[in-house]
């Protein structure tokens, strides 16, 4: 896998994680639970578009190879995407789709607020932008995981089960990157290095509130989104994503 320079990864991490993300939320048009549920749903998604287009066309400005952030997104393979594993799970009930949307907001907010003092103005002026969505975000995934927590037995049982079964790719979420030591140093986002704690403090915070258990701290592995080594999941999800643009190269309305 081809590695670009500290910045241009974690724009490529930013970016990849909003838009498979999003493309999740995309998936349940039709299949929400609720109708205000779908629209709030789908709103979500948009915001991350909006926010992945931001990254990955600064992303693909630094690369200068010619590349849109159109081609970044339709015209890369598994293995050149940056993003979290988690993001790339199938979203599974409500509980499941919640619980990944929550302990993606908690690292995504804190994240966005430390950018938000980065020495390289771009990447500050996109944080600032998207912090006010991502706010609304954790705000909204928290208040789920609490109400399905402590709700019925049945809710506080299947969002349990949801953490269990998606908690072992969180290890991503709860320790540092060599790479974040680098970003901290040269300013590039400030503070960043203390991420991991902030998310483990968030999720704390907010399980004990919704009377959940936390599961053990997961466990690092030989998978790794930011080394492009994926699970079988991102296959899928770019499989229907890109379709249309490999079909038909260079199709436009």
């Amino acid at each position: 896998m081809k590695r670009f320079d500290d910045t241009t990864e974690l724009l490529l991490q930013l970016g990849d994680s909003a838009m498979i993300q999003a493309q999740r939320l995309c998936e349940l048009v039709g299949g929400a639970p609720a109708l205000e549920e779908e629209v709030a749903l789908m709103n979500v998604g948009l915001d991350l578009v909006g926010q992945a287009r931001n990254w990955l066309e600064y992303a693909a400005e630094r690369i200068d190879d010619g590349r849109t952030a159109d081609d970044l997104v339709f015209l890369r393979d598994q293995g050149e995407y940056r993003n979290l594993l988690l993001v790339e799970q199938p979203n599974g009930d409500f509980a499941m789709t919640m619980a990944k949307q929550f302990l993606f907001d908690a690292w995504h907010k804190p994240l966005l607020e430390k950018l938000c003092n980065s020495s390289d103005e771009r990447i500050a002026g996109i944080a600032a932008k998207s912090i006010k969505e991502s706010s609304y975000h954790i705000r909204r995934s928290s208040e789920w995981i609490k109400r399905l927590g402590d709700g019925t037995h049945e809710s506080h049982e299947r969002m349990q089960r949801a953490l269990d079964q998606i908690w072992h790719f969180t290890f991503e979420l709860a320790n540092p990157y060599e790479l974040f030591n680098t970003l901290d140093t040269d300013n590039i986002a400030p503070g960043i290095k203390a991420l991991c704690k902030e998310w483990q403090a968030i999720v704390a915070t907010i399980l004990a509130e919704a009377t959940l258990t936390q599961p053990e701290t997961a466990e690092n592995n030989y998978l790794s989104g930011r080394e492009g080594v994926h699970t079988e999941n991102l296959g899928f999800v770019l499989a229907e994503m890109q379709f249309l643009q490999r079909a038909y190269p260079n199709a436009s309305w």
